[in-house]
C-alpha cells in the first residue's frame, strides 16, 4: 500500500499542509469574490463604514438591515400570521442613532405614505394571528412598549399567546376576546388587575411576577379558567393561598400545577362544594 507523500518542504512544511494551505487560499478568494468586500477597506469608507466597529475587517452585507421589522423588507409576501415567533421590536430612535454614528440606517426608513402604511397593516394582518409568542422582545424603551401594545389590541382572533420576559407592568387597556391560552411569566405585573382582559380564558401563566395581594383574582370568576400559575409570586406565601384561590375561582381545576385538592376547599362554603352528592352538606363536628 503505498503511503501518503510526507515530506518535508525547504519551507518546514510538509507537502500535504502546502496543498491544504494552497486550497484554503484559493477557497477565501471564492468567498471575497462571492461577496465582492475587499479584505482591506480604502480610508474612505463611506458612511456604511463610518461607525463601523474597527475589530471587524469589514461591515456585513447585511448591516444597513439589520433595524427593519420584517414587513419593511421589499419583495416578499410574509404575512405576520404566517410567523410563530415574530421579532416586532422596531430599531432605535433617530436620535438614538446619531449618538451611535448609525445615522446611515435611516436611509430606509424615508417617509411612508398613506398607501405604504396602509399596505404595511395589510402584510402584518395580527388580525388573524390565532398563535402568537411574542416573548423576549427586549422592550427597552416607551416607544417599544407602545409598539407592542399598538399590536397587542389587534389580536382579536388569537387564541394562544406568549408574552414571556418582557417587563410589562400594565395591560389592563388589552382585551383578547379569543384568547383561551396566555402566558406572562417573568414580567412586572403587581395585581391581577393589571392583566388583560381575557373572557375566554382557559390557562392562565403568571410565575415570575410580583403579584403580592390576591385581590382582583375573582374578576376571573366567571371565566372559564381551568389551569392557572402563580409560582414564584409574593402572594404564593399567603395564609390558606391554595384554599383562598380556589374559592374565588369554582371553575379552577388546577393551581400550580397541582390538581384540585380535598383540603383546598374552603369551609364552610367551599366544603359543601366539595361533598359527594346527595350529602346532606353539614360540616362534621
Amino acid at each position: 500500500m503505498q503511503q501518503p507523500d510526507m515530506s518535508e518542504s525547504s519551507s518546514g512544511l510538509t507537502t500535504s499542509n502546502q496543498k491544504f494551505l494552497k486550497f484554503y487560499s484559493s477557497y477565501c478568494s471564492i468567498l471575497r469574490d462571492a461577496h465582492n468586500v475587499p479584505l482591506v477597506l480604502p480610508q474612505n469608507r463611506g458612511t456604511l463604514g463610518q461607525s463601523w466597529d474597527p475589530r471587524l475587517p469589514f461591515p456585513l452585507p447585511s448591516d444597513s438591515f439589520k433595524y427593519l421589522g420584517w414587513c419593511d423588507i421589499e419583495e416578499h409576501s410574509v404575512r405576520g400570521n404566517q410567523l410563530l415567533c415574530p421579532r416586532v421590536r422596531e430599531g432605535p430612535s433617530e436620535e438614538e442613532l446619531f449618538f451611535r454614528k448609525e445615522e446611515y440606517t435611516l436611509k430606509r426608513r424615508k417617509q411612508v405614505t398613506d398607501a405604504e402604511k396602509w399596505e404595511k397593516r395589510m402584510q402584518e394582518n395580527w388580525e388573524n394571528c390565532a398563535e402568537l409568542n411574542l416573548s423576549f422582545q427586549d422592550l427597552g424603551d416607551l416607544y417599544q412598549v407602545e409598539n407592542l401594545k399598538r399590536i397587542l389590541h389587534r389580536l382579536i382572533r388569537v387564541e394562544k399567546l406568549w408574552l414571556v420576559d418582557n417587563s410589562l407592568t400594565d395591560l389592563s387597556a388589552i382585551r383578547l376576546p379569543r384568547c383561551r391560552e396566555l402566558n406572562v411569566n417573568k414580567n412586572h405585573f403587581t395585581s391581577f388587575k393589571q392583566l388583560p382582559k381575557v373572557p375566554q380564558i382557559q390557562h392562565l401563566s403568571l410565575a415570575e411576577n410580583n403579584i403580592t395581594s390576591l385581590s382582583g383574582i375573582s374578576d376571573f370568576r366567571h371565566t372559564p379558567l381551568e389551569s392557572l400559575i402563580l409560582k414564584r409570586n409574593p402572594c404564593e406565601f399567603q395564609e390558606r393561598y391554595r384554599q383562598l384561590v380556589f374559592s374565588n375561582l369554582p371553575n379552577l381545576k388546577i393551581l400550580d400545577g397541582i390538581p384540585k385538592l380535598p383540603e383546598d376547599c374552603s369551609p364552610p362554603e367551599g366544603l359543601r362544594r366539595c361533598l359527594p352528592s346527595g350529602s346532606s352538606g353539614s360540616i362534621p363536628h
